[in-house]
């Protein structure tokens, strides 16, 4: 009997269509649950100063079932950090506190800073993914409220971190003062850049070190650590943010293009970020040039359970004196 011939389009189409199938089971069932550890050095703080270990949380996009990664994010308290960062869209689903609070339950009493996306205020909804490459979504369909006050509560009250959404604080990490500031998700227009300045003024008005005396008054300059802290790295913050003085800049949302193209890179970033720039450390230059880490966020919308080329990342980055 003859074998049968298949002409080189069938045969492309096939391979093609094994190809997608196979992406989608490493995306869908593996890759989403490799959970993993971006490390940096950033050179920073001021000569003679002890580093500072900040372990930098975003986009875990919570639900109740996903106890995987509620183990995983337990687990970092080994890092020991000295400063935990959140930058936002904690929940994923209505009952995603439950999940929050089991997995952050072991960082109480280490100083941390949060600010809000979306997903801390209201639940996921279906989107059309193909949307994301016309530009940064603008229809934000009615959703279902989350427990914000919950989260607020557990993060403020529980774990002793600092609410920076639209407002500034200092705070003591290892006997240094460090100020930040920081805004709600840009993405929702919730930034309220206009109100930064004057409180970020009045911390500078009231500098005083662990021993009493003003900063640059004793002839050594050691002037507090400055951060910027955002949940989505609009271009009109990171402006804002280093106009007034970040030292660093910490920011999520991108989910690091989610889906990227190996040997290319993201191909959206649901922001205006440039698209280099949607996932780890890099600068950010207007003016004056500082870091910017970009967390590619440890989670995804329950409408969109996968990851390719893009690992579900926490962030430790070791803050350093500047040569």
């Amino acid at each position: 009997m003859a074998g049968v011939t298949r002409s080189p389009a069938v045969t492309a189409v096939a391979a093609a269509a094994a190809l997608g199938a196979a992406a989608a089971v490493w995306g869908v069932g593996i890759e989403r649950h490799l959970f993993t550890i971006r490390r940096a050095t950033v050179p920073i703080l001021e000569p003679g100063s002890e580093p500072i270990r900040v372990l930098h949380i975003s986009d875990v996009h919570m639900a109740p079932w996903q106890r995987r990664k509620q183990g995983w994010i337990a687990s970092l308290t080994a890092l020991d950090p000295d400063l935990i960062v959140n930058t936002g869209d904690n929940l994923g689903h209505a009952d995603g506190l439950r999940g929050i609070r089991a997995a952050f339950a072991g960082f109480r009493g280490i100083p941390g800073v949060f600010v809000h996306g979306s997903n801390d205020h209201t639940a996921p909804s279906p989107r059309n993914p193909l949307r994301y490459f016309t530009g940064p979504s603008k229809k934000h369909p009615t959703s279902e409220p989350l427990d914000t006050d919950g989260l607020d509560t557990f993060m403020s009250s529980t774990l002793g971190w600092q609410d920076v959404n639209n407002t500034a604080t200092s705070i003591e990490v290892r006997g240094h003062r460090i100020d930040v500031f920081g805004v709600s998700d840009a993405h929702r227009e919730w930034d309220r850049l206009d109100v930064l300045p004057g409180m970020v003024e009045d911390l500078r008005q009231g500098e005083v070190d662990l021993n009493g005396d003003e900063y640059g008054h004793d002839g050594e300059d050691r002037h507090p650590l400055t951060l910027g802290v955002t949940h989505a790295p609009y271009r009109r913050v990171l402006d804002a943010f280093t106009g007034l003085g970040a030292d660093m800049i910490f920011a999520g949302h991108t989910h690091g293009g989610q889906v990227r193209v190996p040997g290319f890179g993201a191909l959206v970033a649901n922001c205006d970020i440039p698209l280099k720039q949607s996932r780890g450390l890099s600068s950010w230059t207007d003016g004056r040039t500082v870091p910017l880490n970009v967390s590619a966020g440890l989670g995804h919308s329950i409408y969109a359970p996968v990851r390719f080329a893009c690992l579900p990342e926490a962030s430790l980055l070791t803050l350093v004196p500047r040569s």
